[in-house]
C-alpha cells in the first residue's frame, strides 16, 4: 500500500506515544540542543545541508539515567519519508521518495551532497566498498562508483537490468526485469552475485562484472521483505509477507539454487532479518508483525539452523534490524528502538535499553562501530515515518546490569519484565489489513 494512502487512512501510526511523556505534539520542528549532564557535550546548531536540501539539522540530547545512549542529531524531512539507510566508509546514504539518495558525514550528519536518478521512490541501499546499489521505482536497480575525499564524488556505472539495443534485443528487459517493487539486497562479495528480492515474489540473481541475470525463482507466496546472504558459506536467507524465513543454498559450479530449510514460527509476516556471526556462532533473527524477534542457531557442520527462543518487548510489529558483535538492534512500529546483547557463547539475551525519541514507526536502521584510533562506541541511524532521521551514539558500560531477559528457556529465573514490556499486541493496521485478506506494506 502507498505511504502517503496509509499515512491518511491510519493516522495513529504517526502519533503513537511511547511510555515517556513528550511534551507538545505539536512541536514538528525539534527543539535547540542541550547539554548533557553527565557528560558536559555540547551539540553545535548547524544551517540547512544546502539550499536545495528539504532537510533541516537540529540536533537533540536524549540522555539516559544509564548513560547508555545519546540523540546526537536529528533531522527533519519536510516531505516524504526514508525507506533505507546504509553506511559505509564514514558516510551514510538514505533513499526515499525522492530521487537523490542524500549523502551524509558520520556521525554529525554534514551535507556531503547526493546521488541523483531519473527515478525516485528508493527502497533499498547496499554499499560494498566503493559500490552502492540503489532500488527505484521503476523496478530497476542502479550501480554506482563513489570515493571519500575533500568532496564527495559518484557515478552511475550500470543499470540492472542492463539498457540493451532495442534493435537487437527489443524484449531482453522484460524478460529479467523484476515486474513489482524492489524490496531488498544482499551481495555475496566472493562471488560478485547482487541478490534482488521483491514484491513480484521472485529473488534474482546478477552478476554485477556484467550486469547479467544468472538465476531467477520464485521465492515466496506473498512479497519478499528481506534478503540476506552469509559471507562464511553463501546461504541465502528471504522473508516474506507470507509468514516464512527460506534458506537457499546455490548449487555447487552452478548458477541455480535450491531450498534447503523453511523456518516458519508465526502466522504474521516477517518484515526484516538480520545475521550475526562470530568465530564457530551464527545467530539468524527475523522481525515479525506481532512483535516478536525470533532467532536461530546454526549447526556448525551443516547449513541447519535450530530456534533458539524470541525476543520479546515490542508491542507493535518489528519492522527492521542491524546486528553489530553481539548487539542487536530492533526498530518498530511502537515508535522504539531496543537495543539487546548476546551472551557470548550461549542463546541468552537481554534488552539493554529503549531508544524512544521517534515519533512514528520506525522504518528502517543502520549500524556501525565508531571508531577514534580505537573503538569508541556504536553508531545507530534511524528513519521514522514521522519524517524523522536520528542519530544515536551507544556506549555500553562493561558492569551493565540486565534490565531484561525475553530468552525462551531462561525467562522465569533470571531478569524481571516490567509492566508495560508484557506480552505485545498486534500492530492495528495490520489487524485491519488481515481482516481485509490483505497484508501491509511499510
Amino acid at each position: 500500500m502507498d505511504t502517503e494512502k496509509l499515512e491518511q487512512q491510519h493516522p495513529i501510526h504517526l502519533r503513537i506515544q511511547t511510555h515517556r511523556e513528550i511534551i507538545s505534539e505539536q512541536d514538528v520542528e525539534f527543539n535547540s540542543p542541550r547539554i548533557s549532564g553527565s557528560e558536559g557535550t555540547m551539540f553545535q546548531t548547524m544551517q540547512n545541508p544546502c539550499p536545495e536540501s528539504p532537510w533541516t539539522l537540529s540536533p537533540l540530547s536524549t540522555p539516559s539515567s544509564s548513560l547508555i545512549y545519546h540523540c546526537i542529531a536529528s533531522l527533519h524531512r519536510h516531505e516524504g519519508n526514508i525507506y533505507a539507510i546504509a553506511a559505509s566508509k564514514g558516510l551514510v546514504f538514505t533513499g526515499s521518495n525522492s530521487t537523490r539518495i542524500r549523502v551524509w558525514k558520520q556521525p554529525d550528519c554534514i551535507d556531503r551532497g547526493y546521488l541523483k536518478a531519473s527515478s525516485g521512490e528508493v527502497r533499498a541501499i547496499l554499499t560494498y566498498s566503493n559500490m552502492l546499489f540503489s532500488s527505484h521505482k521503476d523496478n530497476k536497480i542502479r550501480i554506482w562508483n563513489f570515493t571519500v575525499s575533500e568532496r564527495f564524488k559518484s557515478k552511475k556505472v550500470g543499470t540492472l537490468p542492463r539498457k540493451t539495443s532495442f534493435l537487437m534485443f527489443p524484449k531482453s528487459n522484460n524478460t529479467t526485469k523484476h515486474k513489482d517493487s524492489v524490496a531488498c539486497m544482499a551481495y555475496y562479495h566472493s562471488e560478485g552475485l547482487l541478490y534482488t528480492g521483491s514484491y513480484d515474489k521472485t529473488v534474482k540473481a546478477w552478476r554485477v562484472s556484467d550486469r547479467k541475470c544468472v538465476d531467477s525463482f520464485l521465492a515466496h507466496e506473498d512479497n519478499i521483505n528481506a534478503i540476506l546472504v552469509n559471507q562464511d558459506d553463501g546461504c541465502l536467507f528471504t522473508c516474506s509477507s507470507d509468514g516464512s524465513v527460506k534458506i537457499w543454498r546455490r548449487v555447487y559450479t552452478e548458477d541455480s539454487h535450491t531450498l534447503t530449510m523453511t523456518l516458519k514460527f508465526q502466522p504474521s509476516p516477517v518484515n526484516t532479518l538480520a545475521l550475526s556471526s562470530s568465530f564457530n556462532h551464527c545467530f539468524l533473527y527475523s522481525g515479525s508483525s506481532d512483535g516478536m524477534i525470533n532467532f536461530w542457531e546454526k549447526e556448525r557442520l551443516c547449513y541447519r539452523f535450530n530456534h533458539g527462543g524470541f525476543l520479546q518487548g515490542h508491542r507493535f510489529a518489528v519492522l527492521c534490524l542491524a546486528t553489530v558483535g553481539n548487539l542487536i538492534f530492533s526498530g518498530s512500529e511502537d515508535t522504539t528502538i531496543r537495543v539487546w546483547r548476546k551472551e557470548e557463547g550461549s542463546c541468552y539475551h537481554e534488552c539493554l535499553t529503549v531508544l524512544d525519541g521517534h515519533r512514528g514507526p520506525v522504518r528502517c536502521l543502520a549500524a556501525c562501530l565508531e571508531m577514534e584510533k580505537v573503538v569508541m562506541g556504536f553508531l545507530v541511524y534511524s528513519a521514522s515515518l514521522d519524517q524523522t532521521f536520528k542519530v544515536w551514539r551507544i556506549k555500553v558500560l562493561p558492569d551493565e546490569n540486565m534490565c531484561l531477559d525475553y530468552s525462551s528457556d531462561q525467562r522465569e529465573s533470571r531478569g524481571k519484565v516490567r509492566e508495560y514490556d508484557m506480552s505485545p499486541v498486534l500492530s492495528p493496521s495490520w489487524v485491519e489489513k488481515k481482516l481485509q485478506g490483505s497484508h501491509f506494506n511499510y
